[in-house]
């Protein structure tokens, strides 16, 4: 059988937590533009949790906008799907499920338009939440009366206006409205290209006025790994345990992230749901969150990518499950990056408990995360995530970062590619070869072959194209970085790291 409300009482309770029947019959209170699973993962499971301790109490329509597919699913399961949690918290495992309740309908832009703008008159639906992937927050030039607009932004300006003159311009039906795509700043974006529309359809100043001034358009950033489906063999065993089907089934990891950005208190008591969880973070600032992710996981992660290949594993579950890999990431993390992004908002009390987090998700056994995936445009993400942090740490601490210039020479090592007759960049790593997607590997190719190590580094390390500075200029940074490659061609890495290891257990 499927999953739907007809079926929820056959279904076996010390099985899956199962919703309360009140939660099928909650009002409407969020609009969702997208279906996708981070949402169902993220902003609807914190929903989900609220509603369940009789705190939000509403439910989200959801806006359809691609053409793939359909709602059908949705309708046939009454927008109910199961949720696998699994990984660690906290070093303990979580492996727990749940249905989740909190999608009501979902309706389909190009085939009910005017249901959707007719949501607009229900003065219980005051959060507009989105994820319709970065390129969705763009600036058509369009017009708002299609049915419907083709862009996003068109589609809520439509939204809006319909609102606006439903309710005559009340300062009590502005909107929330917060979008979840992951671009810098991305609720001010989207505002500025609203407002571009408004004037390119040539809406009254009244409503533009509106727009500004009672419409709460919230930066925010998500955070957590949404791989979606099971496996199909999973997927089958967990269903027959359930005795039920569900095509809309999600597995997520336990750690979650939404940090919101509003100084309106009015916006703050509208996102009740907000209590319920810890990983929901209201701040008039939300830059530390940005920060913390940037440097202690996406550096990490950096840090790490390429040392991990040339040890030999090809996920990150695989090497976190070995001792001296783990003993690598928590250092250079805990020791190196740590002190560096402390400051009057970041205490270093937060940030070892998101290193420590960082730590349980890469651990995650139920996540298949490919280091091979993570090297995609590597060189940028050195630059941007990575390069500013061992600069401070030159300039803070006069000494060489010893494990961040190791994980740096691992990717400059891998970075030493050749070419095929397809003119992409390969590198051989073992008996491995890999393809890499970098948008720098012609340069850095080029660079490689310009002579011996003594040549080639300094040549690299100056290319400010690159990285924004000379490395040349930090003292001491060219020497160590040729030193660190020079050691992992004589031992490999996996030798360097296990004497990291075996140092770390003697001093211990």
């Amino acid at each position: 059988m499927v999953l739907n409300a007809e079926i929820l009482k056959k279904i076996q309770p010390e099985q899956i937590e199962i919703p309360a029947d009140r939660l099928l019959s909650l009002p409407e209170k969020v609009l969702q533009f997208g279906t996708g699973v981070l949402l169902r993962g993220l902003p609807d499971y914190f929903i989900h949790e609220a509603n369940s301790q009789n705190i939000f109490n509403g439910r989200i329509v959801v806006v359809k906008s691609t053409e793939s597919g359909g709602s059908d699913m949705f309708a046939d399961q009454d927008g109910l799907y199961t949720v696998f949690v699994r990984g660690f918290e906290e070093g303990k495992e979580v492996d727990t499920k749940f249905i989740n309740a909190s999608i009501s309908r979902v309706i389909s832009a190009k085939q009910n338009w005017e249901e959707i703008l007719k949501c607009a008159e229900n003065p219980e639906l005051q959060i507009i939440i989105s994820n319709t992937t970065e390129v969705g927050i763009s600036l058509v030039r369009e017009s708002i009366f299609a049915s419907p607009p083709v862009s996003f932004p068109a589609k809520l300006l439509s939204f809006l206006w319909h609102r606006y003159q439903f309710f005559h311009g009340t300062t009590s039906s502005g909107m929330v409205i917060i979008p979840t795509e992951l671009i810098s700043e991305n609720g001010a974006v989207l505002k500025k290209i609203v407002l571009e529309l408004a004037t390119y359809n040539e809406l009254d100043q009244l409503f533009i006025h509106w727009l500004n001034d009672s419409n709460d358009f919230c930066n925010s950033l998500v955070d957590r790994i949404v791989p979606g489906k099971l496996s199909e063999p999973e997927k089958s065993a967990e269903e027959n345990k359930l005795g039920y089907t569900d095509g809309l089934m999600i597995m997520c990891e336990p750690y979650c992230l939404w940090a919101i950005e509003t100084n309106s208190e009015r916006t703050k008591n509208i996102l009740s749901f907000a209590s319920v969880n810890k990983g929901i973070k209201i701040a008039s600032n939300i830059n530390q969150f940005k920060e913390l992710k940037l440097r202690l996981l996406n550096g990490t992660h950096s840090f790490s990518c390429a040392l991990a290949l040339y040890c030999g594993f090809e996920t990150v579950r695989d090497a976190m499950s070995v001792d001296y890999f783990r003993n690598y990431v928590a250092s250079v993390m805990l020791q190196e990056i740590k002190p560096l992004i402390l400051s009057k908002s970041i205490e270093a009390a937060t940030a070892q408990e998101f290193a420590e987090q960082v730590i349980d998700r890469f651990r995650n056994h139920s996540i298949e995360h490919k280091w091979i995936n993570i090297s995609m445009q590597y060189t940028s993400k050195m630059a941007m995530r990575t390069v500013p942090l061992m600069v401070k740490h030159f300039s803070d601490n006069q000494t060489a970062p010893k494990l961040m210039i190791l994980g740096f020479a691992a990717y400059l090592l891998m970075l030493d590619t050749t070419t095929k007759p397809d003119n992409l960049y390969y590198t051989k790593i073992g008996e491995q070869e890999y393809l890499m997607a970098d948008d720098k590997a012609a340069l850095l190719n080029k660079y490689w072959q310009m002579g011996d190590l003594q040549t080639v580094m300094p040549l690299i390390l100056k290319d400010a194209s690159l990285w924004g500075y000379d490395l040349n200029a930090i003292p001491d940074f060219t020497n160590q970085t040729i030193q660190a490659i020079n050691e992992l061609r004589a031992i490999g890495a996996k030798n360097i790291l296990q004497n990291l290891q075996a140092e770390k257990l003697a001093h211990a």
